[in-house]
């Protein structure tokens, strides 16, 4: 670890502080219907967008209509990608004459970018062509995370009302969402991005000649606008297969910057949004300061570990003063490969500049453990600001049950039909995660792809599903995903934790919404102050600890010391 490492990594954060309120009111302004700078540009165009879809903006749903609208909003879309990618050979816009996708690995891509977790078990640069990356993963980066911005303000208005059974309309947040902040300031980045060297074209590819007079073929294609709305969108599906570790999509250190910090900075305004819309600014940051101390534990982790080095490589006669720099980019460095490392997987991104499963023992527990809490860190675009609001919920039942009085947050009761809800969506993660990880650890067919026998081979088993069922998307690479089980059985496991997860949520939604605010009293707990904030710190590992650290412990912990005896597998 380096002084310069840190201060890169404060500096980062501190970038991310300033934006969190500007950004976070701008949001605000926008869901509430006010007025904004963009109005005059296009209020009109949002006007015939509902003209032509047959949307009245002023009639408002309640939450099993606003969930159903999601739902098959969702459905419609999985069924658009899936014919896409499968029909792509007659599609336009495919100047490498690439053939369609086969239907479990087609099932499997359509999953991964309807829920938001873009997953990919391809190579992008040889399977896609430009359409089915623009009309199709692009389109739906835009339309997933607005789909979970949506679904976030739904929840914040069922907090902020009283005695109202409608959370808004499903069609206006999401075209808000979409037209208002995501297109807006992915045509800023990807500008950005085009100014720092990505490419932006329709051109199949460039022939190079190297050093010793080869001809070499370079992929190209419109990566700029993908990678934009990829990083802002806490999507996280790359262009080329090696993510943002490739020069065209993360070609410099101030690239690599906005990278970060794109995907970042939505996901922790949304949360001020949330203060704001709920009439209690404090409470947002009371949430922010929550994620703040977690993510930033999580990169002081990963980047000790990997600063710390790995004694075998050592003991093999590699200089140990650069610590661990296998799967990194030097371009980079330990720093901020560790902070792209935590972010991402703090995240719903699963965007890459260096491979996990490269990384030590602890380094690549981190990411894994990052997103088996729940991914609230802050989390995708809207869906960690309502998976960091279940928690909340259940940490405000914990203290009522320790002091004996009916729990409450924000004003409204929460009584056994939260709770149930509640768990209901947090036991989603455990089900699929650690289901799927001991059945495929079960079957020979399914233990053959991973690429190392022991302990990290696990850790590929299970890093793959707490990825998919987390909807992060990131890999720990090593295991063969491209199977008929794979494919199949990490669609489902997408599906899972974007689904089954959020109808409860709403279900709460619903239901908090209808009851009635009362006013803070002498015996409420205060749920904006440090004293929540450690009790929902607690809550969040507690829960993660419980659920995940026996599978975890025969994974990477094992690596771990294996690792510092000088022992592999």
């Amino acid at each position: 670890m380096t002084m310069i490492g840190w201060l890169q990594i404060a500096l980062f954060f501190l970038v991310v502080l300033v934006t969190i309120k500007p950004l976070g009111l701008y949001m605000a302004r926008v869901f509430a219907g006010e007025r904004t700078a963009l109005s005059p540009v296009l209020g009109r165009l949002e006007a015939d967008l509902y003209r032509i879809s047959g949307i009245s903006p002023g009639k408002e749903q309640g939450w099993l209509a606003y969930t159903l609208s999601m739902l098959a909003f969702s459905i419609a879309g999985f069924v658009a990608l899936y014919a896409i990618l499968r029909l792509q050979a007659y599609l336009p816009l495919n100047p490498q004459g690439f053939a369609g996708m086969a239907p479990d690995l087609a099932f499997n891509t359509a999953v991964s970018f309807v829920t938001n977790t873009n997953w990919q078990n391809y190579g992008g640069e040889t399977t896609l062509s430009h359409f089915s990356q623009m009309a199709g993963l692009t389109v739906q980066n835009f339309l997933s995370a607005a789909t979970g911005m949506a679904l976030a303000i739904a929840l914040t208005r069922a907090l902020a009302r009283s005695r109202i059974s409608t959370l808004g309309n499903f069609w206006v947040d999401m075209t808000r969402a979409t037209l208002y902040v995501l297109l807006p300031m992915a045509v800023v980045v990807a500008l950005a991005f085009v100014a720092m060297g990505l490419p932006q074209t329709l051109d199949a590819s460039v022939t190079a000649t190297t050093l010793e007079g080869v001809n070499q073929t370079i992929s190209l294609g419109p990566v700029a606008s993908q990678e934009a709305i990829k990083q802002l969108g806490t999507n996280g599906g790359g262009f080329f297969n090696v993510n943002a570790a490739h020069p065209f999509e993360n070609p410099t250190a101030f690239a690599n910057y906005l990278n970060i910090f794109a995907m970042l900075s939505i996901s922790a305004a949304l949360v001020y949004t949330f203060g704001e819309l709920v009439g209690n600014r404090r409470q947002g940051w009371a949430i922010i300061s929550a994620m703040a101390v977690l993510l930033i534990a999580g990169v002081a982790v990963i980047y000790w570990a990997e600063a710390a080095g790995n004694p075998i490589l050592t003991a093999l006669g590699v200089d140990p003063a650069l610590g661990n720099m296998e799967g990194k980019e030097v371009r980079f460095g330990q720093a901020m490969t560790a902070l792209y490392a935590a972010v991402t997987t703090g995240l719903s991104d699963g965007g890459v500049n260096g491979m996990h499963g490269s990384f030590t023992g602890l380094g690549g527990l981190v990411p894994m453990f990052l997103m088996q809490l729940g991914e609230v860190l802050p989390g995708g675009v809207g869906s960690g600001l309502y998976g960091m609001l279940v928690f909340a919920l259940l940490s405000v039942f914990v203290s009522g049950l320790m002091v004996g009085r009916t729990p409450e947050f924000l004003g409204k009761k929460i009584e056994g039909r939260e709770m149930k809800y509640a768990m209901l969506a947090v036991l989603v993660l455990p089900l699929a995660i650690l289901g799927f990880t001991a059945v495929s650890a079960l079957f020979p067919f399914a233990v053959a792809s991973i690429g190392t026998s022991g302990p990290h081979g696990l850790s590929e088993i299970l890093y793959a599903y707490t990825s998919a069922a987390a909807n992060n998307g990131s890999a720990f690479g090593g295991l063969t995903g491209n199977t008929v089980w794979y494919n199949t059985t990490l669609g489902i496991a997408m599906l899972l934790g974007r689904f089954a997860y959020v109808v409860p949520v709403m279900a709460i939604a619903g239901s908090l919404s209808a009851k009635v605010k009362a006013p803070p009293s002498s015996g409420t707990f205060p749920t904006d102050g440090p004293l929540f904030v450690g009790l929902l710190i607690g809550i969040i590992l507690i829960l993660g600890g419980l659920q995940f650290f026996p599978a975890l412990a025969l994974g990477p912990i094992v690596e771990h010391f294996a690792m510092l005896a000088g022992q592999t597998f």
